[in-house]
């Protein structure tokens, strides 16, 4: 059925039958994003923006011959797009974000969110007074072992959180130089890497009150893919020990220097009544707890759905009122300000500096302690 669209009020759902969508950015992860998107369904894209003309082009024609421009500011302009994915250098969010809110149009911003928590602050204050739906992408929150994690802990499937340990380790961004100035990601790997472990955490255990960090940069120079040598302004290796508000204990490695690194991250849970890792040699998923399975592992099989597709669908769904909106918005402010106590923290050679406001999450997952004394 062909509906005419008109117009929509700031923040409203499309009144068409499909979310019109732009894609601002055409880096790597704009690939996640509209493979996304088209496994979702109910969207449609109208646009790709990119500050080079030829990047957008391409991606343009790949995802169906679709417009392209190099002037990211003409999409807010299109009374045919209702949302945007922001999905531009971490520098440029803030600006693009804003403009976006002003237009009207929701939001999907890729992590992190921005440099610091004064600036996110002006986003998420932007958006609300626009009355549009600003989400940031935390992309590994919709894995199914993650879903079926936080189900489990829910469950007390392994009784109260005693540790976990989160890793966040790959080679490092080989394809631009503006990761390594700090000007553009002052903290480096905690930044890029580092807060996809610290939402993961967070939204599975709740609150982290206190940090004690360590940061370094362990290569000084680094080769790119276009065979440029640059130099590295900003931290490629961070360690960080978190105290959580239900009263576990946890440490989190972050490196973009590591030769293999892990698969996106792995999380090792251990409780008083069992243990549950994530992305180990184990798979995806593994259980150990023996009230529950007996004296083995449990490894369910999961769900092999198309990456992207439920992230997207949650967006689409919150957009449209099909679902409740998430807050993720909320969460990676809250995320931001462990980034600036983990950086506070290593000012100071490891000292343990409180999480400034400690918001927290979304109905995190795991039981609280039941005696911290």
């Amino acid at each position: 059925m062909q509906v005419s669209r008109t117009p929509n009020a700031p923040g409203s759902a499309p009144h068409g039958d499909r979310v019109g969508v732009a894609m601002i950015g055409a880096g790597s992860i704009a690939a996640y994003h509209l493979d996304g998107l088209a496994a979702a369904g109910g969207a449609a894209l109208r646009v790709v923006a990119s500050r080079t003309g030829d990047n957008a082009r391409r991606l343009a024609a790949h995802y169906g011959n679709t417009d392209w421009t190099d002037e990211w500011q003409a999409v807010l302009e299109r009374r045919d797009v209702d949302a945007v994915i922001i999905a531009t250098p971490d520098p440029t969010h803030e600006r693009i974000a804003l403009a976006a809110a002003a237009a009207g149009k929701h939001i999907l911003l890729q992590k992190p969110m921005a440099g610091d928590t004064a600036a996110c602050r002006r986003i998420a204050e932007a958006a609300e007074r626009a009355g549009i739906d600003l989400q940031v992408s935390f992309m590994h929150r919709h894995f199914e072992e993650v879903q079926l994690a936080r189900t489990l802990l829910r469950e007390d499937a392994i009784g109260v959180v005693h540790t976990v340990r989160v890793r966040n380790a790959t080679p490092g961004p080989h394809w631009g130089d503006w990761f390594f100035d700090a000007a553009n990601v002052a903290n480096g790997v905690v930044h890029q890497l580092g807060v996809h472990g610290i939402d993961l955490v967070s939204w599975l255990l709740g609150p982290i009150r206190d940090v004690s960090a360590r940061m370094a940069i362990q290569q000084n120079t680094r080769t790119l893919q276009d065979g440029r040598t640059v130099n590295v302004g900003v931290p490629d290796t961070a360690l960080a020990s978190y105290g959580f508000d239900c009263g576990a204990l946890g440490t989190h490695e972050m490196s973009m220097i590591e030769m293999q690194g892990c698969d996106r991250f792995r999380i090792e849970l251990y409780g008083e009544l069992g243990t549950l890792w994530l992305r180990s040699e184990r798979g995806r998923l593994a259980l150990w707890a023996p009230q529950r399975h007996g004296d083995q592992w449990w490894q369910p099989t999961l769900a092999d759905v198309p990456l992207g597709w439920h992230h997207h669908a949650c967006w689409l769904d919150g957009i449209t009122g099909r679902a409740a909106r998430a807050h993720t918005a909320r969460d990676a402010i809250a995320g931001m300000q462990v980034v600036e106590a983990i950086a506070a923290s290593a000012r100071q050679a490891g000292a343990v500096v409180p999480v400034a406001g400690q918001a927290a999450p979304s109905d995190a997952a795991a039981p609280a302690r039941k005696d911290t004394t």
